[in-house]
């Protein structure tokens, strides 16, 4: 079975089309018929968010921890007690492609970690757009790390024991646990998932603060 986790507070917003996106990747036939479970973490959510993803056939369960690396690994937990050989991790304001998984797999690897593209700049100037672009290279090789686009195998997963219960950047952290016993990672272009560049962001240190950094032209060290 393939897991995929899924981090969510307070995203009624937005959720649904994530979810969307996933159930859809997960019904691809280069799966061949594999069965695909996705949870959605619901991590402090005051507003409907539960209420929206209970319209779709997939898992949720509350939590209270404030801390994307917890939350993250209380879905992993989740899915791998369920009998998960691979774990997909994405975020509730992300948009992923139909071959998602399929683009994972393909690899057979130990880990993949994908790229991402902005859905929308409007709500930034021109420059922040301009700064990113000079400093994001999504291209086959890359060494850029999202939380919002990576897969990594139970095994591998179980080996390093998972993520830190980290406020930020646990997944850079994964990943440089997953090298540092010798991990197979590949890093690809072709498996680009869609996300926000939303001003109101989740989690400090994250996405939305390193493009909110761009802004005053001192960035934070790229992350996911």
């Amino acid at each position: 079975m393939i897991g995929i986790i899924v981090p969510a507070h307070n995203e009624e917003a937005v959720v649904a089309q994530c979810i969307e996106s996933l159930l859809i990747a997960g019904e691809h036939p280069g799966l061949s018929g594999e069965e695909v479970k996705v949870v959605i973490v619901l991590d402090e959510c005051s507003d409907g968010t539960q209420q929206v993803v209970n319209r779709y056939p997939v898992q949720s369960v509350a939590v209270a921890h404030c801390n994307v690396g917890r939350t993250r690994a209380a879905g992993a937990q989740l899915l791998l007690d369920q009998g998960a050989r691979w774990l997909a991790f994405t975020d509730a304001d992300t948009l992923v492609p139909p071959t998602w998984l399929v683009d994972q797999l393909r690899f057979r690897t130990d880990a993949v970690c994908g790229t991402v593209r902005v859905d929308d700049w409007s709500l930034h100037a021109e420059e922040v757009r301009s700064r990113y672009d000079a400093l994001y290279t999504p291209v086959e090789g890359h060494k850029h790390v999202h939380g919002a686009n990576m897969g990594v195998s139970a095994q591998a997963y179980r080996r390093v024991g998972g993520f830190k219960p980290l406020t930020a950047h646990e997944d850079v952290h994964l990943v440089a646990d997953l090298k540092e016993v010798g991990a197979s990672i590949t890093w690809t272009s072709i498996n680009c998932v869609t996300t926000s560049a939303r001003l109101d962001c989740r989690c400090r240190e994250g996405f939305g603060d390193y493009l909110r950094s761009l802004s005053i032209g001192a960035p934070l060290e790229a992350v996911g």
